[in-house]
């Protein structure tokens, strides 16, 4: 990887009128935005459909792209919507905060009228982006089509055993039966694709690579379980015995209860981990570069049995390590990945890494702690090349945040070590320090850039009900900003011109 830098912005967090960010104008603004500040890399969080929760880690596919996301001034100038239709609706309270409710309810009609004047037009279209993603459309289209006609309930809850159990003769009628519906849904991933195709195009034109954010687990409700149970660690109701979180540790008392399924590891490694190198060739058509969220799962994994109400009562149980990694390496090698190597870091997790060769993860956030007095690995003089560092993630407060919430002794640390100062700015001399750093990526969020604090925090973990809202408001990405960043990008070294 050549030195560089990027900034992390979700899709959902970009200006927009409609309630939510999209793959519109302001995207393109954006990328004209990180072009300008010398950034090499656009980070986004998973952009698959949300559900309850409203988690981009917990989506009913891994290859689906958020309907959300598609722009409606686009339908309108393709002709798809009429300017009234959009406008009729009250899509936001307050531009900087995502209603999921609201677009729960508003966006599916909305999608429909574009589908009902543009199946007919682009059915050849639509019919060869449906093959080409024949793999995983099929299955993704009839299971939210049958989630809907059973009121969106989850698979597992479905009345009808036959379908639940993904029997091929229910399979069949249900495709049938709900044709319409079916095509709607793959009408919308069209759609997606046509306008995330074109983004990434500009981005590629810009000199701005992406760089996705893959989750190691998928979530239980979702087309990837229903249709392939053999992959999973399922009973004869293909329900799960066992579910995946993290034990406790100094953030969570009771850890993270995640309740995502478990692989089934030695039948994907009979299949040649088929399933893995379809999902990562998905990933290859969207991005750039993978982050692959939790790697150390593939070393070992927190496995807690189904009816626990916290993580606690968990057990270690080995994962694939480089089976599995080294499979995926050998297959994309012209694909670039980070190794989000962060959590327990034990030696066998150290060892897989290197053995990998792939760029783990440093956070500064994590450089700081006072009572630590064996020497940080995270503080930058600890660094060797082969990593990005990170201010903070997207599981982490903004550095405003930090500072406000952060034991004084730990604050005390970070001043004296990175030369804090007022005038520069606090969250200021944090990305100088990873800008100077010599890992070869660095990279930002972007409420970082702008100074801002806890309440345009990403996500809190082990929380619900406030997370994955906070949005980038029209007017704060100025030139000004851009300018600043590109002479600190350029003064050490990252810069992408």
């Amino acid at each position: 990887m050549d030195r560089s830098a990027g900034i992390i912005l979700p899709i959902y967090a970009l200006p927009s009128p409609y309630g939510i960010g999209t793959m519109g104008q302001a995207a393109l603004d954006f990328v004209d935005f990180l072009a300008e500040a010398g950034q090499a890399w656009w980070q986004v969080l998973p952009i698959g459909p949300t559900s309850f929760g409203d988690s981009p880690y917990q989506s009913p596919s891994t290859f689906a792209g958020n309907p959300n996301f598609i722009d409606l001034d686009m339908l309108v100038d393709d002709g798809l919507l009429l300017q009234d239709e959009v406008d009729a609706v009250t899509w936001c309270d307050d531009p900087a905060r995502v209603d999921y409710e609201l677009l729960f309810r508003e966006r599916p009609a909305i999608l429909r009228k574009a589908y009902l004047r543009g199946w007919k037009r682009d059915e050849k279209k639509v019919a060869a982006f449906a093959a080409d993603n024949a793999g995983w459309l099929d299955d993704y289209a009839l299971f939210m089509a049958v989630k809907r006609h059973f009121g969106m309930g989850a698979w597992t809850e479905w009345p009808d055993e036959d379908i639940r159990l993904h029997r091929p003769q229910a399979i069949a009628e249900y495709r049938e039966k709900l044709a319409d519906e079916v095509r709607f849904n793959e009408y919308v991933q069209y759609l997606f694709y046509a306008q995330w195709d074109a983004l990434h195009a500009y981005a590629r034109k810009k000199g701005v690579k992406l760089m996705g954010d893959l989750p190691i687990y998928v979530a239980l409700d979702s087309a990837d379980v229903w249709a392939n149970p053999s992959d999973f660690m399922l009973d004869k109701r293909n329900m799960p015995t066992e579910v995946a979180g993290v034990p406790p540790d100094a953030f969570t008392a009771d850890g993270q209860l995640w309740g995502n399924p478990l692989y089934d590891y030695q039948a994907m490694e009979a299949d040649g981990f088929d399933w893995w190198i379809r999902r990562i060739a998905g990933a290859e058509k969207l991005y750039d570069m993978i982050r692959i969220d939790h790697f150390r799962g593939f070393e070992s994994f927190w496995a807690v049995p189904v009816d626990e109400k916290t993580a606690r009562n968990g057990r270690w149980v080995k994962g694939p390590g480089m089976k599995l990694v080294g499979t995926l390496i050998r297959w994309f090698p012209q694909l670039s990945f980070i190794a989000e190597d962060l959590g327990y870091a034990t030696p066998e997790v150290a060892q897989l890494l290197a053995d990998s060769g792939l760029p783990g993860m440093k956070v500064l956030e994590f450089a700081f702690d006072s009572r630590d007095t064996s020497g940080n690995s995270y503080q930058p003089h600890n660094y060797g090349r082969n990593c990005a560092c990170y201010v903070g993630t997207h599981d982490n407060d903004t550095i405003v945040g930090w500072l406000e919430s952060a034991d004084p002794a730990d604050i005390d640390v970070a001043v004296k070590y990175l030369g804090l100062n007022r005038r520069e700015g606090y969250a200021w001399g944090f990305i100088r320090g990873g800008m100077a750093s010599v890992a070869d990526l660095f990279v930002a969020q972007m409420q970082d850039y702008l100074e801002l604090g806890g309440y345009a925090r990403t996500n809190t973990p082990g929380t619900s009900g406030n997370n994955w809202q906070w949005r980038m408001l029209t007017g704060q990405a100025t030139p000004a900003l851009a300018k600043r960043i590109a002479t600190m990008t350029k003064m050490y070294g990252r810069s992408a011109r």
